[in-house]
């Protein structure tokens, strides 16, 4: 069963930061996982919701405000080519995209680094958006999906086979040990998110769960 830190490691460090996911390795993820967003002038930024709040409770629409008016606000808050020059790529990136977010300043970027030599399997695209995987498998077919889905299997296979996804993510409050086990027999994985217990992650790896996504991953060490 693969380890994966949820937004770096969210739950030891501040979530979506170089330094989040600094931790997550630290601790030996299999897998790193971070949201994208896209600011009023295009860049690309690891951030989780569409508003930045800052400490004095401020709230600024992301796809409103230019990068360096948000980086004024919080000045962790990452680029996304900021992030692969520092990080790299020593596990695979799970890249979550904001539904609704415009894919092409992602693909572009995405791209240069595949043209500077970066493999394929550096990155997994995924998103609760199908229209927005249709749109990342048309632009970067050669790179895994991941379908997130909150609560529907059903769905989720439909999903999946539209754009040749072979990961499903689910929200774990939904999953039990008759639906793990009937992914264990087809050609899908199931990742489960947000799993902060290692007893049973564990369990459900037996039925046939393929990966963790957690706040903890230093709870997961051998």
């Amino acid at each position: 069963m693969l380890i994966i830190g949820h937004r770096g490691a969210r739950g030891l460090a501040p979530e979506n930061t170089i330094a989040g996911l600094q931790k997550g390795l630290e601790h030996h993820a299999d897998m790193l996982e971070f949201d994208l967003r896209v600011t009023k002038d295009a860049v690309v930024i690891l951030h989780h919701d569409n508003a930045l709040t800052d400490p004095g409770g401020n709230k600024l629409k992301i796809a409103e405000t230019t990068f360096d008016e948000l980086k004024a606000h919080k000045p962790d808050l990452p680029t996304f080519d900021e992030m692969l020059d520092t990080i790299g790529c020593p596990v695979p990136l799970y890249i979550e995209v904001k539904p609704g977010v415009p894919v092409k300043p992602i693909v572009k970027i995405i791209r240069s680094r595949l043209g500077a030599g970066w493999k394929n399997n550096a990155f997994l695209l995924g998103s609760k958006s199908q229209k927005t995987l249709r749109e990342l498998h048309a632009a970067l077919p050669g790179i895994s999906k991941i379908v997130i889905e909150p609560w529907s299997g059903v769905r989720a296979h439909r999903r999946a086979r539209e754009v040749d996804a072979k990961i499903v993510a689910m929200n774990q409050l939904w999953l039990w040990w008759g639906f793990i086990r009937g992914f264990k027999h087809s050609d899908t994985e199931l990742f489960a998110y947000t799993l902060n217990n290692p007893a049973k992650a564990r369990r459900w790896a037996r039925w046939g769960l393929s990966g963790a996504i957690t706040d903890y991953p230093d709870r997961f060490e051998k």
